[in-house]
């Protein structure tokens, strides 16, 4: 598995088909779904089958050779000065 990199969420928690847009692992939602019902993601270790699995901070989501984990949105620094 890949070192996972971050990516910040607003709120505490994200459904999981959301977060794979979001972290550009899938091109969509509707892309999502098969991926996830076909058992190919796995979070923190263990396949999940669930689209709606509320995500929390520290989780790691992997797919295939990509690995994503929840951050914080307040606590992420890109390091760009705006």
């Amino acid at each position: 598995m890949a070192e996972p990199f971050d990516v910040p969420i607003r709120d505490d928690s994200i459904r999981l088909g959301q977060f794979l847009k979001l972290a550009n692992l899938v091109e969509s939602g509707a892309e999502a779904k098969p991926v996830i019902a076909a058992g190919a993601v796995t979070v923190n270790g263990e396949v999940e089958t669930r689209r709606g699995r509320q995500l929390v901070k520290g989780d790691v989501v992997v797919l295939g050779p990509q690995a994503a984990r929840v951050a914080d949105e307040a606590s992420y620094d890109d390091g760009l000065p705006w």
